[in-house]
């Protein structure tokens, strides 16, 4: 069964705050469910599915809010993938609908990882029963040096510079400086970014992405309920997901799932890279972003260094304009996972909504790609391509 056409985003809130020292990580996931159904023009009684991932609090984490938020729903999923949950969770309330599960669905994120003094500097710590700790914890593992792993690998391999990664940095503060509520508005250059302090060798702090409280939240509806709502119409037309774990250390570092997630995605959609106007990519770090556009397909594997340089990710100057709210480098990466304020912004070029300056013209096809986990060890790829009707 295809989703495409099968469902329509209605409604997407991004939380204004950054810092949310008087707010309850539940507060936060029904104040971001209130300014989605808000902006769809509907209501908490017309919610019956419910999406949630492991940022929502509780042991139970989806009846825990279902319950909090008085929500009265029959279809629920807490599927957690991560960064990519929310993309995960577009498809799989499509698929919902679809199937008649669900008619309104309600996905929600949020978090307060700045307030709790949380960085991804520290090593992780996991219980002894997970199965890649015996093997992994004694080397000292975290999440910044499992992505500089990758992105001194593909120097390595295909000559790319730090200079190359900082045009990603640099582009998301071109676009940061529009936005309001963004963590940091100031526009950079290649020689700052390759200036800041090294963090992990070769990523410098500007590499590397925000850490922010707050969160965002979607309303996916079936296709009549969207019609009959008067706002602009965002259909889902693709969706891939698809997992990259070690393969017993038979991996390539350079290769995400999107390598997967992405033909999926696009077949089911019927259209190619080069239709998409504007992508939102998932960007805890530079690197993060070169390698997705390579697997995506906008360029060659090993010319991600050159595709991403010269301000081609920059709106109204670039080929492809990427992130244009400042993304996870600049702007918000709620819970430590960025991935529904991707399809949020990836939503509002699809409306015309986007601040002016960054507003993609005749923008009709949208890409929004999330990854969750580490590129280094194991991770999970969403990928989710939306049209504007």
């Amino acid at each position: 069964m295809t989703i495409k056409g099968k469902a329509y985003i209605a409604g997407a809130f991004e939380h204004p705050t950054r810092k949310a020292d008087d707010k309850s990580v539940a507060l936060l996931h029904a104040e971001c469910a209130k300014g989605a159904l808000e902006d769809a023009g509907l209501s908490i009684r017309d919610v019956d599915g419910y999406f949630c991932a492991g940022d929502a609090p509780g042991v139970m984490n989806t009846v825990g809010m279902v319950d909090y938020m008085g929500l009265n729903v029959r279809h629920i999923d807490s599927t957690d993938t991560g960064g990519s949950s929310y993309m995960v969770h577009v498809a799989h309330a499509a698929e919902a609908i679809a199937a008649g599960k669900c008619n309104v669905a309600l996905i929600t994120l949020a978090g307060r990882p700045r307030s709790e003094g949380h960085s991804g500097a520290a090593p992780r710590m996991f219980p002894p029963n997970i199965p890649e700790v015996p093997f992994e914890a004694p080397y000292g593992p975290n999440t910044v040096n499992m992505y500089a792993m990758a992105a001194m690998r593909h120097m390595a391999l295909y000559g790319t510079t730090s200079e190359q990664l900082a045009w990603v940095k640099v582009a998301a503060s071109h676009h940061a400086q529009y936005n309001e509520h963004a963590m940091l508005r100031e526009v950079v250059t290649v020689e700052e970014v390759v200036g800041s302090p090294m963090i992990a060798d070769p990523l410098h702090r500007m590499d590397c992405c925000v850490v922010s409280d707050g969160g965002g939240a979607l309303i996916v509806v079936k296709p009549e309920i969207a019609r009959s709502l008067k706002r602009p119409l965002v259909k889902v037309i693709g969706a891939g997901q698809a997992p990259r774990g070690q393969n017993g250390g038979k991996v390539d570092l350079t290769v995400t799932g999107a390598a997967w997630s992405g033909p999926r995605a696009f077949e089911e959609a019927g259209v190619k890279p080069s239709d998409i106007k504007y992508a939102s990519i998932y960007d805890s770090f530079t690197i993060t972003v070169l390698l997705q556009l390579e697997d995506l397909g906008f360029c060659k594997k090993g010319e991600g260094g050159k595709f991403v340089s010269d301000g081609n990710l920059i709106s109204g100057i670039g080929k492809l304009p990427f992130n244009t709210d400042g993304g996870g480098l600049c702007n918000n990466h709620p819970s430590n996972r960025g991935g529904i304020t991707k399809i949020i912004e990836a939503v509002r070029q699809l409306r015309g909504e986007a601040h002016p300056k960054v507003q993609v013209k005749n923008c009709d096809i949208a890409l929004a790609q999330g990854t969750g986990g580490s590129l280094g060890t194991r991770h999970c790829s969403a990928t989710l391509i939306m049209e504007r009707e």
